[in-house]
């Protein structure tokens, strides 16, 4: 099995775009979603192809959370005739075949693995989709030799004997980015990433979305923090109260007037190399 994608241009900035005809990686159809006795999303409906780098922001309480939880079916919609959650053209998968499609690192997670696991059974651990390894887990030869590769990918070989809870909260999310790269999934899915993260951290986890993006990995952020948006992220959508905001282009979405709205703040806005950030 590969552990890493073909080398592209350092340059490139554009995503890895799936055949023609192909059907999106994810697609919501009139999707709402009542949770804690209030509707937290309301009539969604939105396409996210396969390859494309996205990022979906939104203060708190926008739906973020729930959107998430809608994927990965620890919520559901209202039933409702034209009503669909579709991944791949899908509504029904085995998640033994839908991970090498798309990973998930969410901090639910993080906060599952941060305990007496080491590095190594974290990310051995994606192969079962199991938090650590249990007694009738069966590791190959195999699944050892993309473990530590998959570690070795992500510049932290060092952490494969270290126990979780031994280690700063940037390193616990590459090893969780780790357990979602065994299966060499065509999209990863991050749940606000650089919450809980130091400057020097979240920096670091920024180039490490850069390095996956040109080497092909689709990136799909859920976040509140633009500085997450990095520049080879072309499109935006912005939710605000369980709906689409808006949804298009980077530059055409993240202006001061847009956020403003979003946030009912008034804000000003600094794009700088490739980034924007909130003044």
């Amino acid at each position: 099995m590969s552990t890493s994608r073909p080398t592209v241009d350092h340059t490139a900035t554009s995503s890895t775009h799936p055949p023609a005809g192909s059907p999106p990686l994810l697609a919501f159809e009139h999707v709402t979603v009542h949770r804690n006795g209030r509707t937290a999303l309301d009539d969604v409906t939105l396409s996210i192809g396969a390859g494309e780098h996205v990022a979906i922001v939104g203060p708190n309480g926008s739906g973020k959370s729930t959107f998430i939880k809608t994927i990965t079916r620890e919520l559901y919609p209202i039933a409702q005739l034209d009503c669909a959650v579709r991944l791949l053209g899908r509504e029904r998968w085995n998640v033994a075949d839908l991970r090498a499609h798309l990973g998930l690192v969410s901090n639910d997670l993080v906060a599952a693995c941060t305990r007496e696991l080491t590095g190594r059974d974290v990310v051995l651990s994606g192969f079962f989709s199991s938090i650590g390894l249990w007694p009738h887990h069966e590791i190959t030869p195999a699944m050892q030799e993309t473990a530590d590769a998959v570690l070795a990918r992500l510049e932290v070989p060092h952490l494969a004997g270290r126990f979780v809870n031994e280690m700063s909260s940037g390193e616990a999310k590459r090893v969780l980015i780790g357990r979602a790269l065994v299966h060499d999934p065509e999209t990863l899915l991050f749940d606000e990433p650089s919450n809980s993260l130091d400057f020097h951290a979240q920096f670091e986890l920024r180039e490490l979305f850069r390095k996956l993006a040109r080497s092909g990995t689709g990136l799909l952020l859920v976040t509140h923090h633009l500085p997450d948006i990095v520049p080879e992220i072309e499109r935006v959508l912005l939710l605000k109260d369980g709906r689409v905001f808006r949804d298009g282009a980077k530059e055409d979405v993240l202006t001061a007037p847009i956020l403003s709205e979003l946030f009912n703040l008034r804000v000003d806005l600094v794009h700088r190399d490739g980034y924007f950030h909130l003044i």
